[in-house]
């Protein structure tokens, strides 16, 4: 007599796959009636589903900073090369020349509101995007801090009352904006077979009322500039403004300061 000691529940898989037969062959599909089943699904939602509190839809928790310099130094980031919708914000830089930016600014979101950051790189663009997502997190930026959901420039966005309102504020918001959306521009030029090089900051932006706002800080803090004839563009010119902006303003994004130091050099 042969015997043949097969595994437990040996059958299971076969069942399995006769009954996937069986429902195909009278539905057309595995899983029934999917219309009904989706039909019956939004009425318990509606009747108790989204009611019931559970893990996976509870809001993620985040520490509320209260105002100070670090988040208006923050505002000044997302006004420059962030963006913001229901969900998530952005924050994005070059992969290469603010390298060393991004860890402080990563390092900046995680200490104002005790979250981790994430961080998504295109090579191909040489684009670094810093992703945070938090559902309350969008709401309070929004409600609280004062930025804008959407396309900066259609939404024509502004810095919040709060900032304009403490000195500390707005220069730290300052030093966000240009950090992100400003540049240090060599000017060479030669005269009588000598090479001559000297610095100019830039500032652009296609939003008027920052641009207005960037404009007006500046003269509060005695930084003379002026607005190109395009009207997008900021400059300050003048080695003392120059030198003055840097001082009182400063930087912590490494690549302006390095060609703010060859400037000196020259």
């Amino acid at each position: 007599m042969n015997i043949i000691v097969k595994e437990a529940y040996w059958f299971l898989k076969r069942g399995a796959v006769g009954g996937g037969k069986a429902v195909v062959k009278k539905y057309g599909i595995v899983g029934g009636d999917q219309e009904h089943r989706k039909k019956k699904w939004r009425e318990w939602w509606e009747r108790e589903g989204k009611f019931k509190s559970s893990e996976i839809t509870q809001a993620l928790s985040f520490k509320k900073p209260k105002f100070s310099k670090d988040l208006a130094e923050f505002v000044g980031i997302m006004l420059g090369d962030g963006g913001i919708n229901k969900y998530q914000f952005t924050i994005t830089l070059n992969t290469l020349t603010d390298k060393k930016y991004s860890k402080f600014v990563q390092n900046l979101i995680k200490n104002l509101f005790e979250i981790p950051v994430g961080v998504c790189l295109n090579k191909k663009f040489l684009a670094e995007r810093i992703i945070v997502s938090r559902v309350d997190l969008m709401s309070f930026l929004v409600d609280t801090v004062g930025l804008e959901k959407g396309n900066k420039v259609k939404q024509q966005v502004d810095i919040p009352s709060w900032i304009k309102d403490d000195k500390g504020y707005y220069v730290a918001c300052l030093r966000g904006l240009i950090d992100t959306d400003g540049c240090i521009i060599l000017h060479k030029y030669f005269s009588k077979g000598k090479e001559y090089c000297y610095k100019k900051i830039g500032f652009t932006s296609r939003s008027h009322p920052l641009l207005r706002s960037v404009s007006e800080i500046l003269m509060i803090l005695g930084i003379k500039h002026r607005t190109m004839k395009n009207g997008w563009d900021i400059r300050i010119e003048a080695r003392k403004d120059v030198e003055k902006y840097f001082q009182v303003v400063g930087t912590h994004n490494s690549k302006h300061l390095e060609r703010y130091k060859i400037a000196q050099i020259k």
